[in-house]
């Protein structure tokens, strides 16, 4: 079957983490893009550069691309100088340990997030730490009592543990310190830093050379995931949800220039990161309104994606696209005479992955989802006009899966590689090959990937507290902006910080749906941005941000919209 004849499957993987850096001390509050970067962003590098017939969109928060430069920078001047270390787990490793007892009982606590069977108990000898942390009690604060020797082996199988399999397999260092089991001292401690300088230190020029090679699309999100529709209009979400509670404040002040700017600095960090610009943007947690999408066009964006829902509710027509093939699911769209395209996100297909083949055999797995797109392929009566999108974090789900899904991403590009019916391609190669003729929508119900709706960032009395929290923190930011006293310097610091406190993922972990500690972590470093924002604007914090916003619930088991495999971030 010729190259034009098969359908398009487009595989796009999200990347993105919020600022964990206190960015008045430079110290990293959480460990996730650490920890995300060494298993699943060398990992999901590594498997595309396995297959040579591997294509895929990769998409990156620029906010995130900043950490990765960070973290590798900050490492290789502590290799060269001795430094101390600015992230936590790396200075545990290097050997400095926190003195204070709740410190260091806090090490051990964060040393234990991580799949209990996937990650920890894969291991005999970290399964054996996390026994004596048990008797002693998780959250007991004798933890803080437990002697360097284990402090050190803990946090050296802690980053085991987080290690992308793909070196797992083939790194000496690896596998000897996993031989040894325990009691590593500073020379094993030394190699298993330096390994994580060089992975680090290379990963963003790993992506750029893929890019180079045609084997991805590098796209990005806005810079620090804000939700965009909610910063046009703060009251976007009653689209989807009338009659939802809502925040006092009525609009966030001077949200659309707040918009623009996240677009043009993350494309300024984008394009000096990894050398291009981006064609394309998966906005943040695919939430699009009618007012996103022309502001998309308008920057010059060629496409954007977002959930099966939005489609679904901006028709408005029930299952009418199963009807008529013009508003299938899979075709490209366009809003109105806004000149940017629109793709879809396939989310049966996105969340068999995400959700529900952790547990199947890798083969399996991927000859059900081949079977289902394959339906897809033989009922499509338009191929040159659809593609299938399967858009998903490209971090989240794999600590769900055996051995951090080496088996099931190795077959799954092996096999949509080779399939018959199927073509590997991005966004991007598909619109220059296909040139589609997209359907046209009247309207866009403003939604996300999650249910359709913006409900996950707004709607609930935790969610809209710590909007108007935001909102007052924007109003004395343009109020020192007006008054002209902030240097250069300073005015820079200050947008970059409050564009941090306009990340979606505060909003994401307030509920009380949430593990407890979760909330815990995303809330007070929440607080701590916008702290920060009223420092940088040399203005007093205000008394109510010593106030929990959201608490979460204590059980974990109780979900809510919890990323897949997600321990935190």
């Amino acid at each position: 079957m010729t190259e034009d004849a098969r359908l398009t499957v487009i595989l796009c993987w999200h990347m993105h983490q919020p600022e964990y850096r206190d960015c008045v001390t430079g110290s990293y509050r959480l460990p996730w893009t650490l920890l995300h970067a060494l298993k699943d962003y060398v990992d999901m590098a590594a498997h595309l550069e396995a297959t040579p017939g591997a294509r895929a969109v990769v998409n990156f928060a620029p906010v995130l691309l900043e950490q990765i430069e960070d973290c590798a920078q900050t490492v290789s001047h502590h290799l060269r100088t001795g430094s101390v270390l600015s992230e936590p787990l790396l200075a545990a490793l290097s050997g400095v340990l926190p003195a204070a007892t709740d410190a260091r009982a806090a090490l051990v606590a964060q040393c234990l997030r991580a799949h209990d069977v996937r990650v920890i108990g894969r291991f005999a000898p970290f399964a054996h730490l996390r026994s004596v942390a048990r008797r002693i009690g998780v959250d007991s604060p004798d933890l803080g009592l437990l002697s360097d020797a284990y402090l050190l082996d803990l946090v050296t199988w802690y980053l085991l543990g987080w290690m992308a399999e793909t070196v797992r397999r083939r790194h000496p260092l690896i596998a000897a310190l996993q031989e040894k089991g325990s009691g590593f001292d500073a020379a094993d401690r030394r190699a298993l830093l330096e390994l994580v300088h060089e992975l680090l230190g290379g990963l963003l020029g790993r992506y750029r050379a893929l890019a180079d090679a045609g084997r991805v699309e590098l796209a990005m999100s806005p810079y620090a995931h804000p939700i965009l529709p909610l910063l046009l209009d703060l009251r976007a979400g009653l689209e989807a949800e009338p009659g939802a509670p809502q925040p006092a404040a009525t609009t966030y002040p001077g949200g659309a220039d707040r918009a623009r700017w996240h677009l043009r600095h993350g494309r300024e960090v984008f394009v000096r990161l990894l050398g291009r610009e981006a064609q394309g943007c998966w906005p943040s947690e695919g939430a699009l309104s009618a007012g996103t999408v022309r502001l998309l066009a308008e920057e010059g964006f060629r496409w954007c994606a977002s959930g099966e829902s939005v489609l679904r509710n901006s028709l408005g027509a029930g299952d009418a696209e199963a009807k008529d093939p013009v508003n299938c699911l899979h075709r490209v769209y366009r809003l109105g005479d806004a000149g940017v395209n629109i793709f879809f996100r396939d989310d049966g297909l996105s969340d068999l992955i995400g959700f529900r083949y952790a547990d199947w055999h890798a083969d399996d797995a991927v000859g059900d989802l081949l079977h289902h797109i394959g339906n897809i392929a033989s009922a499509c009566p338009d191929r040159r006009n659809s593609a299938v999108s399967i858009v998903m974090d490209g971090e989240n789900a794999w600590e769900h899966y055996p051995e951090n899904a080496f088996h099931f991403l190795g077959a799954l590009y092996q096999r949509l590689a080779a399939h018959p019916l199927l073509s590997l391609g991005t966004f991007d190669s598909f619109l220059a090959r296909n040139r589609p003729t997209p359907s046209v929508l009247l309207q866009l119900v403003a939604g996300s990937w999650v249910y359709g709706t913006l409900s996950t960032w707004v709607g609930s009395p935790d969610k809209n507290r710590g909007w108007d929290l935001l909102v007052e923190a924007k109003t004395t930011f343009d109020r020192a902006m007006a008054e002209g006293h902030l240097d250069a310097a300073a005015r820079a610091a200050a947008q970059r910080q409050l564009a941090i406190c306009e990340g979606s993922d505060w909003f994401w972990w307030f509920g009380d749906y949430n593990p407890a500690a979760s909330v815990s972590d995303f809330e007070h470093l929440f607080r701590l941005h916008l702290a920060n924002l009223y420092r940088l604007l040399g203005e007093a914090v205000p008394p109510g941000l010593t106030q929990v916003v959201s608490t979460g619930h204590g059980d974990p088991a109780l979900g809510g919209v919890m990323r897949p495999g997600s321990q935190g971030g």
